[in-house]
């Protein structure tokens, strides 16, 4: 059987930006989280991306340098000997009223439908409310990271710290999954 850990992008694996990741040469790795995700791959993980890129709809950037943002990512991994199975992304604004946008969670249903998978044995890390939102209306298992909106989602919401899992950053979070 096939284990998967789903992964927001921005704020869990490269820094993110209130100015939108716009360029290859924005996105930056978070220390260590690329590491992380070969880890997982090294135990038999298959790490999956789920994220929301209403940049596409704003007009910042298109298709083509998201692929490329993605390539750098992946290259990136491969130096490491890490893999991402697949990405999915949402290409909407929050007023577009779409089923993938997170919290909404059509694009981890996409996933699961694809893959043919049980969501409720599989990790989704994530930063923010809407992260969790998606994951727990999926059936999947959120875990929160206090990188990027993480410190921010969990003050607003300090529940968490007694209803999800939660870890300083995805290394962390990676070496408490490879042990479980």
């Amino acid at each position: 059987m096939q284990k998967y850990i789903l992964l927001d992008r921005d704020g869990v694996i490269n820094h993110d930006s209130d100015e939108f990741i716009k360029s290859p040469d924005e996105w930056l790795p978070i220390e260590n989280s690329l590491e992380a995700i070969a880890l997982l791959n090294q135990h038999g993980f298959r790490v999956v991306v789920i994220s929301n890129q209403s940049g596409l709809a704003r007009g910042l950037f298109d298709e083509k340098t998201l692929s490329k943002i993605h390539d750098k990512m992946r290259d990136a991994l491969a130096d490491l000997g890490g893999k991402i199975e697949a990405i999915y992304f949402c290409p909407h604004q929050t007023d577009d009223s779409c089923e993938c946008r997170k919290p909404k969670a059509g694009l981890l249903k996409k996933f699961a439908a694809d893959y043919a998978v049980d969501l409720k044995d599989v990790y989704f890390i994530g930063d923010s409310l809407r992260d969790i939102q998606a994951a727990q209306t999926a059936g999947a298992i959120p875990i929160l990271v206090k990188t990027g909106n993480g410190a921010k989602t969990l003050q607003h919401n300090p529940e968490f710290l007694t209803s999800l899992s939660l870890f300083e950053n995805l290394h962390d979070a990676a070496k408490s999954l490879i042990g479980r």
